[in-house]
């Protein structure tokens, strides 16, 4: 019985170590994880596919360089801010891009800090800064009745907290989350990742002060950001707003499910 006994002492002791070890290392590459910056360089709109599109490179306030890709709006239209999902990369949206300047409407889409020949690295913080300089680019050619913000996967609390603070036309969140560590917690439930996780990416705390008129699209199967998030976050936020479940839809392909096509009527509202 002692031998038993000590034998499963040293097994919890041994799981305790390799437990502890996991957390170690998940703390230490967390930014990793939620960051997965693709092996993609800087890339010109024309080799891209995107040649109305112009790039221009801006300095944030902590002085790190970061591109965005301006396709300019045509008289009387909207213009569109996107800001990306996590392992996105602007080249790689351009059939998103070419959709929504279709009709004459403008677009202005952010590469983060750290992506695709922007410089720096990424963190909450510092997109939130990038964002602002693209906010700052966007309103020095547009008023912001007109702008028409949209965040994707990731992008969407960048998109809540741009919003929360600046005046803009209209809100689109695209696979939204309440936020990035409840989603961290529903696919690591073993790992308090409240306590670990630096970017957290607040939009429940932030939804409240949003008061441009909203849209959330999410697709119902979607693995990656459950659809039960992006329904507590519109449970929070103000009218006017719109919740469209687009059913089947996963994570990355809710074009194929009418994202575009449920868009579009929403972002014509916002000529200002």
């Amino acid at each position: 019985m002692a031998l038993a006994l000590a034998i499963l002492k040293w097994l919890m002791i041994a799981a305790a170590v390799v437990y502890l070890g996991g957390l170690a290392v998940l703390y230490v590459k967390q930014r990793e994880l939620l960051f997965p910056i693709p092996p993609v360089g800087r890339t010109a709109p024309a080799a891209a596919g995107l040649p109305e599109a112009e790039e221009n490179v801006l300095t944030t306030a902590d002085g790190e360089k970061v591109i965005v890709w301006h396709v300019p709006a045509k008289p009387g239209r909207p213009v569109v801010l996107f800001f990306p999902g996590n392992g996105d990369f602007l080249a790689g949206r351009v059939a998103r891009f070419r959709a929504i300047a279709a009709d004459g409407t403008g677009l202005v889409a952010l590469s983060y800090r750290g992506y695709a020949g922007s410089s720096g690295s990424p963190s909450e913080q510092g997109l939130l800064q990038d964002a602002a300089v693209a906010y700052a680019f966007t309103t020095a050619r547009y008023r912001p009745a007109q702008i028409v913000v949209w965040g994707f996967s990731l992008g969407t609390g960048v998109a809540v907290a741009l919003a929360a603070e600046h005046p803009v036309g209209r809100l689109i969140l695209e696979a939204p989350y309440t936020s990035t560590v409840d989603v961290a917690g529903a696919h690591f439930w073993y790992v308090p990742v409240s306590l670990l996780m630096r970017d957290q990416f607040h939009s429940d705390r932030r939804i409240s002060d949003v008061t441009a008129p909203l849209l959330i699209m999410h697709g119902t199967d979607d693995p990656v950001i459950p659809i039960r998030f992006g329904e507590r976050l519109f449970s929070l936020a103000h009218e006017p707003k719109q919740f469209v479940r687009l059913p089947g839809g996963a994570h990355d392909n809710l074009d194929d499910f009418g994202a575009m096509g449920t868009a579009r009527p929403f972002i014509d509202a916002a000529r200002g």
